[in-house]
């Protein structure tokens, strides 16, 4: 029964060919492009609204140095947020239910608002190793503390990004099952329970949106540090 449930999270291969790298590639290829005309539709209109948004929100807290990453962390919103929200239709499959994919978002990234720290101002980035005023018996321990608490954000992202959907997928699915189960045997039952899953699928939406914005502010927060 346990196995059945996970089925869902294993990469599906078809021919001998990866479904994982359709799915990444597909969500760019229903992103809207901006036309010739001098006026856009609704869509590419409320896409262009959302992105300025975002982008202004987000890097207002950065200096001009940081601006640079505009275009990297926007279009990685714009990614994870198709990923999680078309991961959630029936029959498809969740890239960013997979840890390794996560990973292998964060590790760079976060080692690259590292790099530039040590690069550009080398006493700075180190001193959040050690907060002013410490004893001096506990520099050591603090030290270590801060080291790994530094070592760790990578995988906290990866983590986070992928618990959160796998346990939202899992739920669906229980309760979905559920509702099958009880369809022929308590029919109230039944409609409440589908009421229940509607919701459910309801806050899912919400999640998918909210940790592809986690993801992305957390990234610009560990850059706020750096630049």
């Amino acid at each position: 029964m346990t196995l059945s449930l996970f089925d869902q999270f294993m990469s599906p291969w078809f021919l001998g060919t990866p479904l994982l790298a359709i799915s990444l590639i597909l969500p760019w290829m229903l992103i809207p492009t901006p036309s010739i005309r001098w006026l856009n539709n609704r869509l590419i209109s409320a896409q262009a609204w959302f992105i300025n948004r975002f982008t202004q929100q987000t890097f207002l807290p950065l200096n001009t140095e940081g601006h640079k990453w505009a275009l990297l962390l926007t279009s990685l919103m714009v990614f994870l947020l198709s990923l999680n929200i078309l991961g959630l239709l029936p029959y498809t499959f969740t890239p960013t239910t997979q840890l390794s994919l996560n990973l292998g978002l964060a590790i760079p990234l976060w080692l690259a608002t590292v790099i530039i720290g040590l690069r550009n101002q080398p006493t700075a980035a180190m001193g959040h190793l050690l907060p002013e005023g410490t004893p001096t018996p506990l520099i050591p321990i603090l030290i270590v503390i801060e080291t790994i608490s530094l070592l760790i954000r990578p995988f906290a992202l990866g983590v986070r990004l992928t618990a959160n959907l796998t346990a939202g997928h899992l739920l669906i699915q229980l309760v979905s099952m559920a509702v099958l189960v009880l369809l022929p045997l308590m029919p109230v039952v039944a409609i409440l329970t589908a009421m229940l899953l509607l919701m459910l699928t309801l806050l899912e939406i919400a999640v998918a949106m909210i940790q592809a914005y986690v993801f992305v502010l957390l990234l610009s927060l560990y850059l706020q540090e750096n630049v």
